[in-house]
């Protein structure tokens, strides 16, 4: 099973190179605006009166240690496919680094419920997928999109979301309801990073998700460095579960 699905992946990343090659690296493409709006809305109804209600009940109920202790098993897992794409892009210290963390907090960190790797001086780094992957092999950025139920996403980085997918460690859980189970209480406690963030959100909701998800999606691309774009957003995390 693990040998198909890289032989899948091999495959799917050779097919997307060659298809998202032309793709320009340009900056404000959004061509689809009035359909990316339209599916802003639906996600936006599905948000406010089922999944940010659910993160509010969670955080409500769930006590603070077993609630970071979850956050801190799921952000472990994501290890995996950090690594898998500092390989991809040549980021040889930087899985050591992630893998260092992985096996400690696995381990030590009892299936990654403690960040012990954390007070090992092994700092969580921002993360890397595989739209960050096609980046770092030229492929331009593309027009922004508006996924149904996934939310922000680019051209560039839609298709990549699959080939995340199966780095996965859900990905080889046999049990259908346990995996997907898994998903939907990873998928909470995202939503539940992002419960401050409601407040500060202002204006025409739709361009302040767009271009803070631009702005972090190319602040991760050139690791760290900044672009004006926007202006001045300041790091609001991860807008891609939002």
């Amino acid at each position: 099973m693990f040998n198909k699905s890289l032989a899948a992946v091999a495959l799917l990343v050779s097919g997307l190179v060659s298809g998202l090659a032309a793709i320009p690296a340009c900056a404000d493409d959004d061509r689809f605006e009035n359909l990316n709006r339209k599916m802003f809305y639906v996600n936006d109804r599905l948000d406010h009166y089922a999944l940010r209600p659910a993160a509010v009940t969670y955080t409500t109920v769930m006590p603070d240690p077993l609630e970071k202790g979850i956050e801190n098993f799921f952000s472990n897992l994501d290890e995996v496919g950090n690594v898998v794409n500092d390989l991809f892009q040549g980021k040889f210290n930087q899985a050591a680094h992630d893998s260092g963390r992985f096996l400690l907090n696995t381990t030590l960190g009892l299936g990654g419920l403690f960040d012990v790797a954390k007070r090992a001086g092994l700092e969580k780094s921002d993360g890397e997928d595989f739209g960050q992957t096609l980046a770092v092999w030229g492929v331009g950025e593309g027009p922004y999109l508006m996924l149904p139920l996934i939310g922000p996403s680019t051209l560039r980085d839609a298709p990549s979301k699959f080939v995340d997918s199966i780095t996965s460690p859900f990905s080889y859980v046999d049990d259908v309801r346990a995996r997907n189970t898994a998903r939907g209480v990873d998928l909470l406690t995202k939503r539940v990073g992002l419960l401050e963030l409601d407040d500060v959100i202002s204006g025409d909701k739709y361009l302040f998700v767009r271009d803070v998800y631009l702005q972090r999606n190319r602040y991760l691309v050139n690791d760290g460095a900044i672009e004006d774009d926007f202006g001045d957003f300041g790091d609001f995390g991860d807008f891609e579960d939002y």
